[in-house]
This record gives C-alpha cells, structure tokens and sequence, in this order.
C-alpha cells in the first residue's frame, strides 16, 4: 500500500489507514531520513490507538511505554543511538517483540538480525515541497 498526503492534518486518516492494514502485525519497522516524519506519524498512531499519555520521541530512552484506554501497551523504540545489537538485546527487545502488543521502531536498520519473522514494514519520505509519502508492506 501506498499512502500519500500533503497536510499535517490528514495523518490521523494516515493513521487509521495503516492501522486498519497492518493489524496483525504488531512489529512495526519505521523507516526514513531525520525529518521524514517518524515520531510524528507513530503520535498518530498512538492517537488512533487511544493512547492516554503524552507521546515523545524515546531518542535518549530508547523505548517508551504508553498506555490505550483499553489499558493496553504500546511501545515505542528509537534504535538511533544504539551502539550494536547487544544493547537493543540488553534492554529486552524480544520480550517486548514476543508480547503482542504494537511496538513501533524507529531507526529498524539499527537492529536487522533482531527482527522478527513476520512485520510490517513503513517506508516514509518527504520532498522539498512536503510532499509526503509512506510505502507499507506486510512481511
């Protein structure tokens, strides 16, 4: 699926869009340049979700844990800073893979030989008129 959209605004219809796709994939692999939109797209996401609490990038955290209305987790990665796979493993990454709840990972190519079997898969762009573009794939 290929979504495309110019507005701010239109990222909650986005949202629900990729949702409604990729619900059985609770492995989110979020992939883009500094500035595509990451962390702006996974707030939708988590809107969409129901998420309760105030949702931020985990740049310097590595993982946030935010809470649906349902009472639900979901967790939100930033694999930037990371030195090497050891430390994603440090910090449990497969336990929070292996718990069916969504997990949204920003910087996904950081921890390659970490992904799980099956995913789903968002590439993000932008161009200079902010135009912006998400590719999805089911894996």
């Amino acid at each position: 699926m290929t979504l495309n959209f110019d507005h701010i605004d239109e990222l909650d219809t986005v949202a629900h869009q990729l949702l409604a796709e990729g619900r059985q994939r609770p492995v989110w692999l979020i992939d883009g340049e500094m500035g595509a939109g990451k962390t702006t797209l996974v707030k939708a996401l988590c809107r969409a979700l129901g998420v309760v609490s105030t949702v931020h990038s985990p740049t310097f955290s590595i993982v946030n844990e935010y809470t649906t209305h349902e009472g639900h987790s979901v967790y939100h990665f930033d694999c930037y800073r990371l030195r090497n796979e050891a430390e994603a493993l440090d910090i449990g990454i497969e336990e929070y893979f292996a718990s069916g709840d969504y997990c949204f990972i920003e910087w996904p190519e950081r921890i390659m030989s970490l992904w799980p079997a099956m995913y789903y898969q968002l590439q993000l762009s932008a161009d200079i008129d902010g135009h912006r573009m998400i590719e999805a794939e089911i894996i």
